[in-house]
């Protein structure tokens, strides 16, 4: 049975996290979302958010946002086994744009593993 709980071992919390995931500056995108991510050494995913408030002014929005892409990842966080993830919202959704807005990140959740396995391999 699938564990479908969001654990906070699943996130990406310090800086320094963060750091070595925008330093490695492996990245997929698209027209929503930029998706940067590096090698973690571990067996899991971990998953940090970057919502500016350039994208979306009025904090409700940039939560709604937040949670949509919480979601997404925790219950389609298995191809990104082995990866800290950075996702950065390029684009403002709200729940008219939701579906779209989860669609295309799935489709870099599927992209992103192939890009740091090929730079792994270097």
């Amino acid at each position: 049975m699938a564990d479908y709980r969001f654990l906070r071992s699943m996130r990406l919390l310090k800086t320094d996290d963060f750091s070595s995931v925008f330093s490695l500056r492996l990245s997929v995108s698209n027209e929503w979302f930029q998706l940067l991510g590096r090698r973690n050494g571990a067996a899991g995913a971990r998953i940090g958010l970057v919502v500016g408030k350039k994208t979306a002014k009025q904090a409700v929005a940039r939560n709604y946002m937040k949670r949509t892409i919480r979601e997404t990842f925790r219950l389609h966080h298995e191809p990104l086994a082995g990866l800290d993830v950075v996702v950065r919202v390029r684009q403002r959704f709200g729940r008219s744009e939701g579906a779209q807005a989860r669609a295309a990140l799935l489709q870099l959740f599927e992209r992103l593993p192939k890009k740091c396995r090929a730079s792994s391999s270097r």
